[in-house]
């Protein structure tokens, strides 16, 4: 005897509400702006930090165009070949920025060292005028997004993107007023370093999640063996095996498991009690809520018939 249910709105299928969408798109329109512009503004003026800028804005925007292509997507249904629709397509693009992400700041250490010794001739005024113009776009998509930012996952990622951008903005700034005022050239060397180690952490932080999700680890935040412990305090469950819980996209992780019950269970009617119990336990008494979980009710004659080679976590 199987049981599960279906799980209402995700905070993404939220997304798909014409608002958020066009939020979404205004603020990557913006944010495309501005790698155009310090793309030519980094041609013009030969600025390391601005390179590097122009290759995090590209991210940033690649990331809020996938926000948006999910928003578009999510409401597309399943189907029996895509039983997820397109949910994880979010999971391969931040993989492919992570890893951009880390390549374009490993090149920023290499090119700093170089250039800390062989400091090249950086335009002042014009990297200034360029930083402006991607500062004054940042803040306008970050207004944009600001009140959005709590609805969901994807308007919140996209929101911090953005925010993080204007940072990396502000170091381009200030190294241009240091060489305008001082004639300090390498200025520009270490804002693309303080760019870069603004962008690592990040790149990591990306390349782990979605590893783990593309890997099915376990949730963060969900101990399985906590969620064994609760299941079998229930009334009438005699064991509990192949637990196993996963992430399919942000903000639905999932769970499923076999409950072996009470003979009894399957004459009296406790079963589909019991399977009410079980589902009410997941979705509620762990910091990580199950709403979508999958579970297999069974004798224990039936637990001992299974074929050897199955795994038992």
């Amino acid at each position: 005897m199987s049981g599960g249910h279906e799980h209402g709105p995700s905070p993404e299928q939220a997304a798909a509400s014409p608002d958020f969408r066009r939020k979404l798109a205004i603020a990557f329109g913006l944010v495309f702006s501005i790698v155009v512009a310090q793309a030519i503004g980094a041609w013009v003026t030969g600025s390391l930090a601005l390179l590097v800028d122009v290759v995090h804005s590209l991210t940033d925007s690649i990331g809020l165009l996938v926000a948006l292509i999910a928003a578009v997507l999510m409401v597309r249904p399943a189907n029996s070949k895509r039983t997820w629709g397109f949910r994880r397509i979010e999971v391969l693009a931040a993989l492919g920025q992570a890893l951009l992400l880390a390549g374009v700041s490993i090149y920023a250490f290499f090119e700093a060292i170089d250039r800390w010794n062989h400091p090249p001739e950086v335009a002042g005024p014009e990297l200034l005028v360029f930083g402006v113009i991607g500062l004054v776009l940042n803040i306008a998509a970050v207004l944009v997004l600001a009140s959005g930012r709590k609805a969901n996952f994807n308007m919140r990622a996209a929101f911090l993107e953005v925010l993080m951008d204007a940072l990396g903005t502000v170091a381009v700034i200030v190294s241009a007023i240091l060489i305008m005022t001082t004639g300090f050239q390498r200025a520009d060397t270490l804002a693309a370093v303080a760019i870069a180690l603004m962008i690592i952490p990040r790149a990591l932080l990306l390349i782990r999640e979605t590893t783990g999700v593309l890997m099915e680890f376990t949730p963060k935040g969900l101990d399985l063996d906590d969620v064994r412990t609760h299941l079998l305090d229930l009334e009438h469950v005699q064991g509990v095996h192949d637990l196993h819980a996963s992430t399919v996209a942000t903000g639905l992780p999932t769970l499923s498991a076999h409950i072996v019950l009470d003979e009894q269970c399957f004459q009296d009617g406790h079963a589909l009690e019991v399977l009410q119990a079980v589902r009410h336990c997941v979705a509620e008494h762990f910091p990580v809520g199950i709403e979508h979980s999958t579970f297999q009710l069974e004798t224990s004659q039936l637990h001992a018939n299974e074929p050897a080679h199955v795994i038992h976590p």
